[in-house]
């Protein structure tokens, strides 16, 4: 077999077999393949695509290029969750708990963000001492013994991904949905989850910004997760605004431990109880409405704060967080953000917002770029409020003052406001099976 010949019948239209992928994908591993036919052929995906059938070959190729976690050691149906990414999104570390309260386990391995802010491992690390650096043992005991653990990704887990990644992201072919979706479930199916929900965002905070990119991506998902064996749902969620008021590390877990009080912000609350409910009736806990009730239950009642806590407290951190956010990292300036102009807040234009929150330190332009566990973006303000002129709309939080004026810049054109009713979006856009 030879690439060329893989190559050229892409280019003519043509479907490629199990035995072509697999040739593709393990000679990206070993280095048999060179970048620049993996990139011709990349490129060739994007303008013939891929049918249902390659694309599931090509996720189990990826998963099967690496490690693979097994979590039989843990009883149950272990039901892992995956956000295509957002502005404010803190959701894992109010689901977690919530569904660990519940009675299913929670085995959950996430990333460091690059951009905006961190991923969900930078905010658990900005809780003091807290470690996401498990060995395979000690994530399986925490899971039995607690019902829930979030550790780092190994570095040894989809490494055809890996490459691939770095091809597509310089070569322009990020975008075709069949290769972001074998990339984000490759992960997701090697993690070894027994079941996969799925939040998909969709606006101008997300990676796919129409709503129709983002149905075509949650379908392809959801078809290989179900190829694949793994019960899968997506949710479609809006993403034109951001999640919550925080945005930032320290600021995000902050704002979580208020929902997992049974307050925080309503859409907050609203998403975990439908991604919650939703990762609950997958493991069998019930239909829709029972589940959801279980979740609010959850939360209302202290038991998934009580979850929290455990976890924090078998993965090093301190439990104290938990009734005491103030232990967490406090940016030493905070300086308010005022209204440029009176009127109403028509949209609040999220991948600006979050521009803005990584110019400030909460994220990093780079992966090698340090992040400031205590810096970001706290709203006072959101789409459909009544504003005057120079009222607070957010506070910048910082350790460099000489951040903050780039950083209001960028709120300047963020924040829109105008005269005339505000066009309300609903959190919740479809939920697909």
């Amino acid at each position: 077999m030879r690439m060329v010949d893989i190559i050229q019948a892409k280019k003519d239209g043509l479907a490629l077999g199990r035995e072509e992928i697999r040739f593709f994908t393990e000679g990206i591993v070993s280095g048999a393949v060179p970048d620049y036919q993996a990139a011709a052929l990349l490129m060739a995906i994007c303008f013939q695509g891929m049918n249902r059938e390659e694309t599931l070959e090509l996720t189990m190729a990826m998963v099967d290029s690496g490690d693979k976690t097994d979590l039989s050691a843990i009883p149950g149906v272990k039901v892992d969750k995956h956000s295509t990414g957002g502005v404010g999104d803190k959701t894992t570390l109010v689901l977690a708990p919530l569904v660990a309260a519940c009675g299913v386990p929670v085995a959950k391995m996430s990333g460091r963000g690059l951009g905006h802010t961190g991923g969900t491992i930078d905010k658990l690390e900005s809780i003091p001492g807290f470690s996401t650096d498990l060995s395979m043992t000690r994530f399986l005991d925490c899971v039995n013994r607690f019902g829930l653990a979030v550790a780092g990704q190994t570095g040894h887990m989809v490494p055809a991904d890996k490459k691939l990644y770095a091809l597509r992201d310089v070569t322009a072919t990020i975008g075709n949905i069949s290769l972001i979706a074998a990339s984000i479930m490759s992960k997701k199916l090697a993690a070894g989850a027994d079941a996969i929900v799925l939040d998909v965002k969709t606006g101008s905070g997300a990676f796919m910004q129409t709503q129709q990119e983002a149905e075509a991506l949650a379908r392809t998902m959801v078809d290989i997760g179900n190829g694949a064996g793994r019960r899968t749902v997506a949710v479609l969620t809006d993403m034109d605004q951001p999640l919550g008021l925080a945005i930032g590390n320290a600021l995000e877990v902050r704002e979580a431990l208020e929902v997992l009080r049974g307050g925080g912000p309503a859409d907050v609350r609203e998403i975990c109880l439908v991604l919650g409910g939703t990762m609950l009736e997958l493991a069998g806990k019930g239909n829709a409405a029972q589940c959801r009730e279980l979740a609010v239950r959850a939360l209302d009642s202290g038991e998934a704060l009580q979850k929290f806590r455990d976890m924090v407290q078998a993965q090093g951190g301190d439990p104290a967080v938990a009734d005491d956010p103030g232990i967490l990292p406090q940016a030493p300036f905070v300086e308010p953000y005022r209204a440029i102009a009176g009127g109403i807040i028509h949209d609040i234009v999220s991948d600006q917002l979050g521009m803005a929150s990584m110019v400030l330190g909460a994220g990093r332009p780079t992966k090698e770029d340090a992040i400031d566990p205590a810096a970001g973006i706290v709203l006072v303000r959101k789409p459909g409020d009544t504003v005057v002129e120079g009222e607070v709309l957010a506070m910048l939080h910082t350790s460099e003052t000489g951040k903050i004026a780039a950083a209001s810049s960028l709120l300047d054109e963020a924040i829109r406001i105008g005269s005339g009713a505000h066009e309300f979006v609903p959190l919740i856009l479809q939920i697909i099976r």
